[in-house]
């Protein structure tokens, strides 16, 4: 057996207990200023002493929470070992994040994957309460004067395929094709499948952001487009914005939401594909008072001052991206972040057009509410 000299071993001792020690040492003289930027969640905050027994059994582990989430380098070493598995050796660092082909990335929870792969085909039973849900939905909304659209936007994965793990096989049946059939062909209810139009426009431009869930601006245009169209049947007087009162322009930016996830937002870069409005908009935001670039709100406001229709917009994260176009259509409309309707805030706004938005992966963990029976039992009282 060959032993290594003994100075070698002591400089082997050494270097092991630096590195042991380095973070704690860092910490401690607040030598790391990178900030946790990547993280996608609310690291560990120092514990808070009180001089009782739950909280004393409790300060061990808060105490171990809060270093290793504190711990000096930390970020930097987050994000090697993350660059590492990605571009080195292929996986990816987060099981919420698929890694595809040629740099797009696929978001894996929230149904997103069973969506894609195994989600097993709606029942009868299922179908019928749907069908009777937006059929319920539609009737009353009708009752109050509003033209109704259940509106599904399609995920990344739908759109592009061809950028998905050959590894993983897609499911021969879609959901969202029974349940626009089903919708379709028993009752009246307006569904709008956008998966046609973004079909038929990806072979002209990028329409889905790489290192992001959602669409970028030109596919949520080619979304409003199809939902106003559709809505001019009802209302003869809306018509689409034209696509060349935008310009097209290309912005570098750090890595989106997936990236994020992954704590890979310096590492990977993203082309936004944008739209910029080649007139001044007459749309005011009136709610929230300083919104944020990407209009990731619980509830938005927009104005305008036309005669147009007024409208509501129930939605989810793909509806953000559709603001900018829609609000240029309406006198007013209000935007909630909730998959359902809520009949409270239609008569409070007397909208002529209610749109009801879902991600098509939502079909696979999801069922929307009914609320016209309790609007009906209240009225009744």
């Amino acid at each position: 057996m060959i032993r290594m000299p003994a100075f070698v071993e002591r400089m082997t001792v050494v270097i092991f207990l630096v590195a042991l020690s380095l973070p704690l040492t860092g910490m401690l003289l607040n030598l790391d200023r990178d900030p946790p930027s990547g993280e996608n969640r609310t690291l560990a905050a120092w514990p808070q002493l009180r001089w009782d027994a739950a909280s004393l059994r409790a300060l061990p582990e808060q105490l171990t929470h809060y270093f290793d989430d504190h711990f000096a380098f930390r970020v930097r070493l987050v994000r090697w070992q993350a660059t590492v598995r990605l571009q080195a050796l292929g996986v990816s660092p987060s099981t919420s994040v698929i890694k595809g082909r040629d740099g797009w990335l696929f978001y894996a929870d929230d149904g997103a994957m069973e969506d894609y792969a195994e989600a097993p085909p709606f029942t009868d039973a299922e179908l019928e309460q749907w069908r009777h849900t937006l059929q319920d939905i539609s009737d009353w909304l009708r009752a109050q004067g509003s033209a109704y659209l259940f509106v599904i936007a399609p995920d990344k994965h739908v759109i592009y395929p061809e950028y998905m793990p050959h590894t993983i096989r897609r499911a021969a049946i879609s959901r969202i094709d029974q349940l626009v059939s089903h919708l379709r062909q028993h009752s009246t209810v307006r569904v709008v499948d956008l998966r046609p139009a973004l079909l038929a426009a990806k072979a002209r431009e990028r329409l889905y952001h790489r290192t992001d869930t959602h669409w970028n601006d030109r596919g949520a245009f080619i979304g409003y487009q199809t939902i106003v169209d559709a809505l001019a049947e009802e209302l003869p007087g809306l018509r689409t914005a034209s696509r060349s009162a935008f310009e097209p322009r290309v912005m570098r930016s750090e890595g989106l939401d997936l990236a994020r996830m992954l704590g890979l937002t310096e590492v990977l870069h993203e082309d936004d594909l944008v739209l910029v409005p080649t007139r001044p908009s007459t749309v005011r935001i009136v709610e929230p008072q300083n919104p944020n670039r990407r209009l990731t709100h619980a509830r938005i406001v927009t104005e305008a001052p036309n005669r147009r229709p007024r409208a509501v917009v129930f939605m989810d994260s793909f509806g953000p991206a559709l603001v900018p176009f829609l609000s240029e259509d309406f006198s007013r409309v209000v935007y909630l972040w909730q998959d359902n309707v809520d009949p409270q805030v239609v008569q409070q706004e007397r909208p002529q057009v209610v749109i009801q938005e879902w991600v098509g992966r939502a079909l696979s963990t999801h069922v929307p509410y009914n609320p016209v029976p309790r609007v009906s039992a209240v009225s009744i009282r």
